[in-house]
């Protein structure tokens, strides 16, 4: 057992984990976190990536939920302006479904709930005049524009953690809790390497549960109870499919079973259309989608476009267990998606903090109100309390809205790069694009390709500062070039990989003999 005594351990290296290590670790605190996986490999990458207050929320009245969220999104857009920024989105009003009138008001609301700032407000649009009404089916004359953001979400997480582990934070991936006990005033955790099933302890004074769909579990492995009541695991699948129009817009459309579907520009070549809500049993890790889900997503986008998309188009698929707190709906889709904080600890007692529900949008606020529970244990918790969001995640020192002309400039900067590369790099790393492009002056001075664009100094930087172990972590989280990349490629990734660390942990044991 380690002698140090941690302030606080976080189990989960989700969006919420991260953001709850970024912020304890930011305000001096000692902080220790493990994930039995890679980070952010479940929920939190499998969202519609969107930063958004939840238009269809206000239908169940969750105006706070909105509220919260719509003063988020220009918050993080300051904070992660290469991996955030804003999208408009077309809302076509059809007949027979939510009258105008209703749609009118939503978006009044929308526009004046969360105090924006900066993103431009709604307008109305002429579909048979306007480019977006260009691609649809004669089945919408007037719609609705608005604003909200994209966010590459496994990304806001490691950026998240990155940040964490720069304030002192010790970040372990494919490291799983086995048990939790309390004694003499701290808790005492027990952790298990993955691979290796090397066991070790650590000693905190409190401890975080912030396992998403898993919350469940580890509270019986900590407790010796479960969350009974507390937890309903929602599926929520996406397809991919080639890109279905030209602009660079996104729609929103209505169904006639009362649910939304969104239709998004994705990775330049492609669109992505989302998402379902069904109630989910299984193991979260199993979860895929149906080909009813597939279907149902089809049938809703083919109801609008004149293009009928068809699952033969499907070049991709991904699907997630959201861990929302259960509040009785009667349904899926009406189920609270705002987050619930549980402590549980007796006078003296080391706290134990559960995280449920919440939405990634949210989390850094949820962040803020964990550490606002637990400083009831702890007051000396709350100094330097909101820092967040006033301080960018690494690569996003500069000005929201920029993105563009860092790309340019680093196209000028490294004239070798295509238009396109200097602008994914940008709205991947941010600034730190030049540590990944460290002087090169060609393509061929950054080492192997292994796919578009995707070179051996990227897969370096994100082995070395991200916490990548295998391709899968690359080029379906930390980047989405797996989407263009053959199988027989990325099992060569995966290969190349393996050797990498295997030469690296040499290297580090080599070190250490030396000290």
């Amino acid at each position: 057992m380690t002698d140090r005594v941690y302030d606080l351990a976080i189990i989960g290296g989700g969006i919420n984990g991260a953001g709850i290590a970024r912020d304890a670790a930011g305000r001096g605190l000692s902080v220790f976190l493990c994930e039995k996986s890679d980070l952010g490999s479940g929920t939190s990458s499998a969202s519609t990536k969107l930063i958004h207050g939840g238009l269809r929320y206000l239908e169940h009245y969750e105006f706070k939920l909105v509220r919260h969220a719509l003063r988020e999104r220009e918050i993080l857009w300051r904070i992660a302006p290469h991996i955030i920024w804003p999208l408009r989105f077309v809302l076509p009003h059809r007949k027979g479904l939510r009258p105008a009138w209703v749609l009118r008001l939503g978006l009044f609301i929308y526009d004046h709930l969360g105090g924006r700032q900066t993103l431009p407000g709604t307008k109305t649009l002429r579909l048979l005049r306007d480019p977006a009404g260009e691609p649809l089916r004669d089945v919408s004359t007037v719609g609705f524009e608005y604003s909200d953001c994209w966010v590459q979400d496994n990304r806001l997480v490691v950026l998240n953690a990155r940040d964490a582990e720069a304030h002192g934070a010790h970040i372990h991936t494919h490291v799983r809790c086995t048990g939790a006990v309390r004694e003499n005033g701290l808790w005492h955790v027990t952790i298990e390497e993955v691979e290796t099933g090397r066991r070790q302890a650590i000693r905190a004074r409190a401890l975080v549960n912030a396992a998403g769909p898993w919350v469940d579990q580890v509270l019986a492995t900590v407790s010796g109870r479960k969350a009974a009541g507390q937890i309903r695991l929602v599926k929520g699948s996406h397809i991919i499919v080639p890109r279905l129009y030209e602009h660079d817009r996104c729609y929103i459309f209505q169904n006639s079973d009362g649910r939304i579907v969104f239709a998004i520009p994705y990775e330049d070549d492609f669109t992505l259309i989302g998402t379902t809500d069904v109630d989910y049993k299984d193991q979260p890790e199993k979860a895929s989608i149906s080909a009813s889900e597939s279907a149902y997503l089809c049938e809703a986008a083919s109801s609008y476009f004149k293009r009928p998309v068809a699952p033969t188009d499907i070049v991709w698929t991904y699907s997630g267990v959201r861990p929302l707190y259960d509040d009785g709906a009667a349904n899926a889709q009406e189920t609270t998606r705002d987050y619930v904080l549980t402590i549980d600890a007796a006078t003296g007692e080391a706290p134990l903090l559960c995280v449920f529900g919440g939405k990634i949008t949210t989390y850094r606020c949820l962040a803020e109100d964990a550490l606002r529970k637990l400083s009831a244990h702890f007051p000396q918790w709350m100094i330097s309390a909101g820092w967040t969001g006033r301080t960018p995640l690494p690569g996003g020192n500069f000005e929201a809205g920029a993105a563009d002309r860092l790309a340019h400039d680093l196209g000028k900067e490294y004239p070798f790069l295509s238009a396109r590369a200097a602008r994914r790099l940008v709205r991947h790393y941010g600034v730190d694009a030049r540590k990944i492009l460290a002087g090169a002056r060609s393509m061929s001075e950054l080492g192997r390709s292994f796919g578009p664009d995707l070179s051996e100094a990227e897969v370096r930087f994100l082995m070395r500062h991200e916490y990548a172990r295998a391709a899968e972590d690359v080029v379906f989280r930390r980047t989405k070039a797996g989407i263009r990349m053959r199988k027989e490629e990325i099992s060569e990734l995966d290969t190349w990989m393996a050797r990498e660390r295997a030469a690296q942990e040499n290297e580090e044991k080599g070190i250490a003999r030396v000290g």
